[in-house]
């Protein structure tokens, strides 16, 4: 091979490297015998790129293939596996924080060891021992930095002084002694050496790229090469990090101009060329006015480019599903690139429609596949308190309960149903072993064994919520396991037989819990947190691929995947979405260890080469044939801000209107706007529904048998509340977490002020004692039933500010008469109808004069008289009970007026208007309202006289709210009893 050429090739942005890397290799030897290819020896930059080469050279013939090796595997790999070392650095960090522990900055350990086991890679990678650290002055930094250099001293002494043990270390020691080796003529490889794909992006991959570009039978061919770059713009280069062309810089600046690998590859030279300029590096206004020009015709350049700006991510998703559906539809070939996963997600979903499935290079990650997904949930039960949330989580996951067959399962979803219902209603907010043991007792027979089962294990749980000291992952791992395979398992199940370790997914789980327990020992004590935090990175270092076929003209990419992949493909579609700031490039992640300018004296590379190399995926992916460039305007939060390099391109056409920059920009809009308009037309519903009508209904007659005295403000405002509760049966599901709200809190202070009335003494008490009295009253009812210790802490404070108020006006109280009724229940009918008013009043105080003083309780503010006369007729109508007898207690008796007790704010009592008449003028207007609804004169009209319009009623999904609003006049409509 006497002619072979060395030196340095590229193919430019937009090439199939893959296909034209192959094309170049055969051309070199042609006329050559065939086993010659396979003394060549290629290095590529990842597997996947290598399957990629493999691939492309396979389609080409039948052929012997060349070596195809990877430049990670100079050295060997590693000699202790990552995960060994990280717990090693773990350690470390763990005993600085105990004696600094401000250090950490609210990172957990695992967290800190990820990112100084990167920081070790990095500085291994480029060249630098633990003596590069003493170049940086902390000095002129915050304190911080000087803590975290001196640590970072300690470890790199230890971590960087041993025999080389990381991939990162073996790599560089590999590549140095090679470089040396040839440099002095020795041991020169007598057949060619090929380093292809790669940019050279970290020091050691570099170093061995120019010493192959030296050999004689050496070659290096670089991707996404911009040859229209001016011969002035690529000295120093090297130096603008963010600048997509600023890792080829040194090979430039080293070899000269780089030479074709194969000539005429790129699939549009035009819009390589508007694209060159559009990224040059700022301030880049002169170079805009002063090339543009030369650019020539934009239209043609930008005539397979198209734009698409929509307003939400889920629309841009179903603009770019149904262009790849299109694609597919015509046999062409399309790559989504996009950095955001939620919305690769949102598009695969869109494709679900029609039964295409994509080849996604990422799969699905670890922690979140079924068995990912439930170790992550058991591990939340350590050090935290089980919630009925929480716990229905696991009982409801598909994992849960599969070691005794799909039968089996289908019947503990059953059981589940029916807990999930009782703890609903009936909690407790924390469900334990005796909560389920009680639930046994209560259900059926067929329930019991699988509630005393689950009885067992939450025995278990539940004293892991004050699991929070330090413990060995041995046994934090050991914890894990054992309490996920019983909960797999089902009663009497096999852990082996369920879906925890079933399929592919559950595979790697298992040998990531086998890892993590092989290296256990190297590890510190882990609080709960620290344990998750690990558990989750060790996951989030596997994916699963699909196990269905996916399309084959369909591939989903991220920029990392399609930079190591090549995916570019000449005669293929490339969409390139999500073009965003934040998501492309991606925001850069803080350094707890090193600033920006301690980074650079260090001789460490700057956190923005991370935007040059995803400008260079987008300046290589954007010279594709075809390509859709797409974003949104907004996403859940707020509005986004273009790409930086998309808002080069808009800006750089826009300001050349005499080369047509504005019309091709309206066009590549404009072909933009069709997708989004078929979407729009897609999104829409076959066929058109009336919106709903403003119900009020009139049910059959009675409608009615009863109701509360606090519902009738309800059938005030919204009479459709009342006909859904009453008439249908329909009540809102408690909440699933239930949290101290104002309604507890009431039930609550009601309950105190019941137990302390009902236990007054025959003799007056003292002012201190009754005190006493109540807020030991307060404690007792808060210990029984307030689950929360906020809470208690908080409604205890509450009783106790106003606990002299309250027993003073208590003992004023008590010399004008004493309480008779208190929280009991009082019937009065309707006459000549068949209905009765029910009221349960907090309180009714018998006066020395005969008569009856109407009290309640509020612990938030009291209605006003207003609120009264119009619809709060708590009051009034227990008032009209009272004087009608509807209380065997008292008899008929005069009421001497209404007041309300406040449990909160001061603790005053107020009193209301109560006027002679009164009572019996509003049990008239009752009984004439219940009257109109009993006998079918009136609708039970949705939201009939909301006192505000942003109230919200547990019933506005049922009357489809929204669909009507309250200047429809509603429409009466009649139902008739069809039994």
């Amino acid at each position: 091979m006497a002619d072979w050429q060395n030196g340095v090739f590229a193919l430019p942005c937009g090439a199939d490297f893959p296909g034209a890397f192959a094309d170049g290799l055969i051309a070199r030897m042609r006329g050559r015998p065939p086993q010659d290819m396979a003394r060549v020896t290629v290095f590529a930059n990842s597997g996947q790129s290598l399957m990629a080469l493999r691939d492309a050279l396979i389609w080409r013939g039948p052929l012997i293939l060349p070596q195809l090796r990877l430049l990670a595997d100079l050295g060997g790999g590693a000699a202790t596996a990552p995960l060994a070392r990280r717990l090693e650095l773990g350690r470390l960090i763990d005993a600085a924080l105990r004696a600094q522990p401000d250090l950490a900055q609210g990172q957990s350990v695992p967290e800190l060891a990820t990112s100084l086991a990167g920081l070790m890679a990095e500085m291994q990678l480029e060249g630098l021992d633990a003596a590069a650290l003493d170049r940086i002055d902390a000095g002129d930094h915050a304190q911080h930095w000087g803590r975290a250099l001196a640590f970072l001293k300690i470890a790199a002494g230890y971590y960087l002084t041993d025999p080389p043990q990381d991939r990162e270390s073996r790599q560089r020691a590999a590549a140095k002694e090679l470089a040396e080796a040839w440099a002095q003529g020795r041991d020169l490889p007598q057949d060619p050496v090929i380093v292809a794909g790669s940019t050279g992006s970290h020091g050691a991959t570099r170093d061995f790229m120019r010493a192959v570009a030296r050999l004689p039978m050496g070659a290096v061919v670089l991707p996404g090469f911009d040859p229209d770059l001016p011969a002035a713009m690529w000295q120093g280069l090297d130096a603008t990090e963010d600048h997509p062309q600023a890792r080829h810089a040194p090979f430039v600046t080293e070899f000269g101009p780089l030479l074709d690998w194969v000539a005429d590859t790129a699939p549009d030279p035009a819009r390589n060329r508007l694209m060159s300029l559009a990224l040059r590096p700022a301030p880049v206004t002169d170079q805009w006015i002063d090339e543009g020009p030369r650019l020539g015709p934009l239209i043609p350049a930008t005539q397979n480019l198209t734009l698409i700006e929509a307003e939400q991510p889920g629309e841009e998703a179903e603009a770019v599903a149904l262009i790849i559906r299109e694609s597919v539809e015509r046999g062409q070939p399309v790559t989504l690139i996009a950095a955001d996963r939620m919305l690769t997600r949102r598009v695969q979903s869109a494709l679900d429609r029609w039964g295409i499935i994509p080849d996604d290079s990422a799969g699905q990650p670890l922690p979140l596949t079924a068995p990912g997904l439930f170790l992550r949930h058991v591990a939340d039960l350590f050090g935290a308190e089980l919630m009925i949330d929480a716990l229905l989580v696991l009982l409801k996951h598909p994992v849960m309960a599969t070691g005794l067959g799909p039968d089996y399962r289908r019947e503990h979803n059953r059981h589940t149903r029916d807990l999930e219902l009782r703890l609903r209603k009936h909690g407790p907010a924390f469900p334990d072993g005796e909560a389920l043991r009680a639930f046994a007792d209560k259900g059926d027979e067929k329930s019991k064994p699988w509630a005393l089962w689950l009885a067992g294990l939450l025995d278990r749980v539940v004293p892991l919520a004050h699991d929070r000291a330090p413990r060995p992952l041995a046994a934090r791992l050991a914890d894990l396991r054992g309490l996920a395979q019983d909960l797999a398992a089902g009663p009497g199940g096999d852990a082996d037989a369920s879906e925890l370790w079933a399929k592919a997914s559950g595979a790697l789980a298992r040998g990531t819990l086998d890892h993590l327990a092989a290296h256990a020992h190297l590890g510190h004590d882990l609080r709960p947190n620290e344990f998750r935090d690990l558990l989750y990175n060790q996951l989030q270092g596997g994916a699963v691929r699909q196990d269905v076929a996916s399309h084959p003209l369909v591939r989903f990419r991220g920029p990392r995947e399609a930079r190591t992949e090549a995916v570019v493909q000449a005669a293929g579609l490339v969409i390139l979405s999500g073009l965003n700031e934040g998501g492309w490039p991606q925001a850069l992640p803080p350094d707890p260890w090193l600033s920006r300018p301690m980074r650079l004296a260090g001789g460490l590379t700057l956190p923005e080469r991370q935007v040059g190399l995803a400008a260079h995926d987008f300046q290589q992916a954007v010279g594709a044939g075809q390509v859709i460039l797409s974003r949104a305007h907004r996403d859940a939060d707020a509005e986004t801000i273009p790409s930086r390099w998309l808002n080069r391109l808009v800006n750089l056409l826009g300001g050349l209107p005499a080369q047509d920059g504005p019309q091709a920009l309206a066009d590549m809009r404009a072909r933009g706007r069709h997708w989004l308009e078929i979407a729009a037309l897609q999104a829409q519903p076959r066929h058109a529904l009336a919106p709903a009508t403003r119900p009020s209904p009139i049910p059959p007659v009675p409608a009615l048998a009863q109701m509360s005295v606090t519902e009738v403000k309800t059938l005030i405002r919204d009479p459709y509340a009342i006909y859904a509760r009453r008439v249908l049966g329909l009540n809102a599901l408690d909440p699933l977490r239930p949290e101290p709200n104002a309604a507890d809190r009431g039930n609550v202070l009601h309950d105190i002020m019941d137990r302390f009335l009902s236990t007054l003494p025959a003799d007056p008490e003292t002012p201190d004692a009754m005190q006493a009295r109540l807020l030991a009253i307060t404690d007792q009812v808060l210990a029984a039933d307030v689950p929360w210790p906020s809470a208690r802490l908080f409604w205890r404070a509450r009783i106790a500010n106003i606990a002299e108020r309250l027993v003073t006006d208590e003992a004023a109280r008590l010399t004008q008469g004493r309480p008779v009724v208190v929280e009991d229940y009082g019937v009065l009918p309707v006459p000549g109808m068949d209905f009765k008013l029910r009221a349960k009043p907090d309180r009714l105080d018998l006066l020395t004069d005969g008569r009856v003083q109407v009290y309640d309780y509020k612990s938030g503010k009291p209605p006003t008289d207003k609120q009264i006369a119009h619809f709060d007729k708590q009051l009034p109508l227990e008032a009209a009970m009272v004087e009608q007898g509807a209380f065997s207690r008292l008899g008929p008796v005069p009421v001497a007026g209404i007041s309300y007790i406040q449990l909160g704010g001061e603790g005053r009592t107020e009193e209301r208007d109560f006027g002679p008449g009164y009572p019996q003028e509003t049990w008239a207007g009752f009984v004439d309202l219940i009257r109109r609804y009993l006998l079918g004169e009136r609708g039970f009209t949705a939201r009939l006289a909301m006192e505000r319009s942003d109230h919200a009623s547990d019933y506005d999904h049922l009357s489809r709210h929204g669909e009507w609003d309250t200047t429809e006049i509603a429409k009466p409509e009649r139902f008739h009893d069809d039994g």
